[in-house]
């Protein structure tokens, strides 16, 4: 849960100009800012003011990207729950795409036309990447509702403005699609715009449910055949599947390859850095990187400007997704051999895979079922489960000594839990002591 904000717009901008020209300052503000500041200063993201966000496309260009955009179908709801609320209260609303990129502003016309001055428009990109610290780029970034106040804000142009955002996900994927911001003056500083913020999202996220026209991938272009496969749960090293060749990509290129999949359309190059480390990673070093990839898979495959892969792709992650929102839990579990790329650390394969094992975990902790509750508890992930212990004890019959077994591993985890690090530590050099 994020933390309220306490401190005022003066001490903001104070622990601002503090971190900006004090070389090594330790940011005094929430903890989630100060991570957003210190990704911004490595990134070299101007705080001045002195450099406003890129305009990404032409109008035209704008006009033909966002009638294929997936959240297109959600933009007549948000108008209903934030439009009009928006224009009266002075504010506006707006939605981005993975990107950050603005594919709509609207509310009210001045705040409109003074969002403008600053680039906070249509066709602008607002990455935390490209904007420094603010709601929908780094609502983004982190994958969760952001809301960020006044001096909170990186770049110092922004100092006046006040927004809270959240993402929305794709109901059978669970992959990011865009973010849904409401921007403006004070009352956006409070807990019911981040409410707001995150019932719009929810809401887009049912429709879209409900809605099996929408499509969120990219047109099928000639030569593809039947698409591709990719294969990344439960192994280190992706399989890839494409015109008859099964290739065993690297660990890094599993890792590129997951990102541009969950991407479904094309990504810049900024965007593909952040989502595979979260270090500072140059742009000579990824453009080398996606060189060698092009090379194995082949330029029918992988685009560039922006980095994309250019036929559709099916994957074990989207399909076990797809049946947990289909509510066929038992099948989803049984196409579940471990979750996605396990030891890889880049942020957006973290993420997935928190993701996925939330939704798996939940569909088969809430199923009741105690067949499929001990097929989780049973396997490496859910050992130790101690809620997944107890709910299997409940599941079972009175008198069963499977009940009794169950119960006494979820004590005995609870009590695990409970005991201290440095006393396990003691005890095991005591014992090694006795022995």
């Amino acid at each position: 849960m994020e933390a309220p904000v306490t401190a005022s717009a003066p001490a903001l901008r104070a622990a601002h100009e503090r971190f900006v020209t004090t070389p090594g300052a330790v940011p005094r503000v929430r903890g989630l800012v100060a991570d957003s500041w210190r990704r911004c200063a490595v990134r070299g993201v101007h705080p001045d003011g002195s450099r406003l966000p890129p305009l990404r496309a032409t109008l035209a260009e704008l006009a033909a990207y966002r009638r294929t955009h997936p959240l297109a179908a959600a933009l007549p709801l948000f108008r209903e729950l934030l439009g009009a609320g928006a224009a009266d209260d002075g504010h506006v609303f707006a939605v981005a795409d993975t990107d950050g990129t603005l594919l709509w502003v609207e509310g009210d016309t001045a705040t409109i036309e003074r969002g403008e001055r600053m680039h906070f428009a249509e066709g602008a990109v607002w990455s935390e990447a490209r904007a420094g610290t603010n709601a929908p780029g780094t609502a983004l970034e982190l994958g969760r509702p952001v809301q960020i106040v006044t001096g909170e804000h990186y770049n110092s142009a922004v100092h006046t403005w006040s927004c809270a955002a959240a993402p929305v996900r794709d109901p059978a994927t669970g992959r990011v699609l865009g973010v849904i911001d409401l921007s403006g003056g004070g009352t956006i500083a409070t807990p019911p715009a981040l409410a707001a913020v995150r019932g719009a999202a929810l809401a887009a996220e049912a429709h879209l449910a409900r809605t099996p026209a929408v499509s969120t991938t990219v047109p099928v272009p000639a030569g593809c055949g039947d698409g591709v496969r990719l294969s990344v749960l439960g192994r280190d090293s992706a399989l890839l599947e494409s015109g008859g060749r099964v290739l065993r990509l690297s660990p890094r290129h599993s890792e590129i390859v997951l990102a541009l999949a969950l991407a479904g359309h094309g990504v810049t190059g900024d965007r593909l850095a952040v989502e595979l480390s979260d270090r500072e990673v140059p742009s000579s070093t990824l453009r080398a990187e996606m060189t060698r990839l092009r090379a194995v898979l082949g330029p029918a495959l992988l685009g560039s400007r922006p980095y994309a892969l250019l036929c559709p792709v099916r994957s074990d992650l989207g399909e076990v997704c797809a049946l947990l929102a289909e509510g066929r839990v038992a099948q989803a579990l049984a196409r579940y051999p471990g979750p996605p790329l396990p030891r890889s650390d880049a942020p957006v394969v973290v993420e997935q895979r928190r993701c996925l094992e939330q939704q798996l975990r939940g569909a088969v902790l809430g199923s009741g079922d105690p067949g499929l509750v001990r097929r989780w508890v049973d396997a490496d992930w859910g050992t130790d489960d101690a809620v997944a212990w107890s709910v299997l004890a409940r599941a079972l019959p009175n008198g069963s000594p499977q009940r009794a077994a169950a119960a006494a591993r979820a004590r005995g985890l609870d009590l695990a839990e409970a005991v201290p690090p440095q006393v396990v530590r003691h005890a095991a050099v005591l014992q090694r002591a006795r022995s």
